[in-house]
Parts: C-alpha cells; structure tokens; sequence
C-alpha cells in the first residue's frame, strides 16, 4: 500500500519540479505567481524580472557580479542596499 503511494507522490513531486522550471522562462507565467503572491508595483515588478531571467539574474552571471557580491557579502550589505552596491560595483567594473 505505501509504495505505490510514495511512488505517486515522488512522481508528483517531480512532474511539478520540472513545470516550474519551465515556467520561470516564461513572463506570462512569472507574471502569474505574482498574482498568486499577491504582489503589486515595485515588488512585482522585480519578482516577474527575476523570474524571468532578466535584470541582476543576467548581470550575476558575470566575473564581475560575483566579485561585486563577494564585496557586499564582505561589507555585509542587504536588500536595497546590496542590490545598488552591486549594480553600481558592476557598471563602474565595464
């Protein structure tokens, strides 16, 4: 009776695992957990622009973005603050 039944469920699991990778590519869809997140404005702006891979997504992927983050991890920078340390750290690297 459970293995059937743990079967399903990491079947489930799994089929869901990879719906949601596919989904982050997509804005409609990155746009949809938004909704579903009850996010509004500013916040679901950068929500939908991280989920779909734009933005700081794109700009950590660079040498220089690591050591930026490196830097604010070392100055122990958060939120708003990290972000703009970073993008600034990133745009005077270029």
């Amino acid at each position: 009776m459970f293995k059937p039944l743990s079967t399903v469920v990491v079947a489930l699991f799994l089929a869901a695992g990879v719906s949601h990778v596919h989904a982050a590519d997509d804005k409609a869809a990155c746009e949809k957990q938004a909704d579903e997140k009850k996010l509004h404005g500013a916040a679901k702006n950068s929500f939908v622009k991280k989920c779909s891979g734009g933005g700081a997504a794109k700009a950590a992927s660079s040498p220089a973005a690591a050591a930026c983050e490196k830097t604010a991890g070392d100055k122990k920078l958060h939120g708003a603050a990290k972000n703009s340390f970073v993008k600034k750290c990133v745009s005077d690297a270029k």
